[in-house]
């Protein structure tokens, strides 16, 4: 049963229209009722079938305006690129000696980049990483040489997106202390990056429903024009 300042907050967004993407990200901000920043996330419902391979959407884009947010990075790798991963600041780094500490059940970080030499031993340990959606991926960046340039790119505001088993696809982009524009210009952004990544096999509209809210908020319909 849905709360009292659920409710209320509920009663500001009209159902029965959707709105432009920059009259939906002020809104979703006006029915925020929580006493911390809520994030505002977006939710896409596509017309894909996740079990073919080619319409299994994943991948990663670095915001506009950042999330908001503080992502702690783990670099796993070994010999040069370890003082790379140290300059470029990331929080930990380290090789075989980190991946027990995993093993030992350690996970004081949020997103894992590896370079590929390490992703023999990484794979190892897929039934830890895996469920927490931790397992570095060529796709989204985080299995590269390039460690340096990862790092930043996350510390920026990468975010990571990829559609589910029944379609959906849902993406952080910023939090309600953040201006109208600058959610504005993230949701489009992230829009944009959804949109290039529509499968040749999908026939007729590739979104069918597309939503913003903030995090116990309710969700609010979008049109993009």
């Amino acid at each position: 049963m849905a709360g009292k300042k659920y409710l209320e907050a509920a009663k500001l967004v009209d159902s029965t229209i959707t709105y432009n993407y920059k009259d939906a990200v002020s809104l979703a901000k006006k029915t925020n009722y929580t006493k911390f920043d809520a994030s505002v996330e977006v939710s896409f419902y596509l017309n894909v079938d996740p079990r073919q391979a080619d319409q299994n959407i994943r991948g990663a884009l670095v915001l506009p305006n950042g999330t908001g947010r503080t992502q702690k990075v783990l670099v796993v790798t070994q010999g040069p690129k370890e003082q790379e991963a140290i300059d470029a600041k990331a929080d930990y780094v380290g090789g075989k000696e980190i991946l027990d500490k995993i093993k030992g059940g350690w996970f004081d970080f949020d997103v894992i980049v590896a370079t590929p030499d390490m992703m023999g031993e990484l794979g190892k340990l897929g039934k830890l990483l895996g469920p927490k959606g931790l397992m570095p991926n060529p796709k989204t960046g985080t299995v590269t040489v390039n460690v340096a340039n990862a790092v930043n790119e996350i510390k920026k505001g990468k975010v990571e997106y990829r559609v589910d088993r029944e379609g959906n696809i849902n993406v952080l982009i910023g939090k309600c202390s953040f201006t109208d524009e600058q959610l504005a210009e993230n949701f489009k952004a992230l829009y944009d990056t959804i949109v290039k990544s529509r499968p040749a096999a999908v026939k007729g509209a590739f979104i069918k429903n597309l939503t913003v809210s903030s995090t116990m908020g309710p969700g609010i319909r979008v049109t993009v024009e």
